[in-house]
């Protein structure tokens, strides 16, 4: 049986994937990670998103057995050590921007992939990052805004445009 070693959350991990496992099964079935959150299962509204080696990624369709050697952050691994939320969940707490929840996580991983990769972005920035995200509720304003408090606070504690 086939056996793959990669990182999780900064924890090693060492999984024997089943035929056509996806990483979204292995995380809720075997793991009880329940924060990424299955929706369409296709690919297609974010739900399941995660961070795999620094890319935004379906874990509903990522499957398990081509992780060996990669590093993947769910949203399990975004809160602080203590576990408490980090600064961009209380943001988008403050602004309301969870509504039912049940995209939070997956808009969350989004978000921080995106302030990983581009620090200061634009609305487009957050719209473009955001597109294969779906929420049903919020109407996506809320969230635009959270992230873009964040993107400033982390820009002005770096002594960034706001400093």
């Amino acid at each position: 049986m086939t056996v793959v070693n990669f990182t999780l959350n900064g924890k090693p991990v060492t999984a024997q994937p089943k035929p056509k496992q996806t990483l979204l099964q292995f995380l809720r079935d075997e793991l009880h990670l329940t924060g990424t959150k299955p929706g369409c299962e296709i690919g297609d509204c974010g739900a399941c998103s995660v961070i795999i080696d620094s890319e935004l990624k379906n874990s509903c369709i990522y499957p398990l057995k081509d992780l060996d050697g990669k590093e993947v952050i769910s949203i399990e691994g975004i809160a602080l050590p203590d576990g408490t939320p980090n600064d961009l969940q209380q943001a988008f707490i403050k602004h309301g921007a969870t509504q039912c929840g049940y995209c939070t996580p997956g808009m969350v991983v989004a978000a921080e992939a995106l302030l990983a990769s581009t620090p200061d972005p634009s609305r487009q920035d957050i719209r473009d990052a955001l597109k294969k995200n779906l929420c049903r509720c919020t109407g996506y304003i809320q969230i635009f805004e959270a992230i873009e408090e964040t993107a400033e606070i982390r820009q002005s504690s770096k002594g960034g445009k706001n400093a």
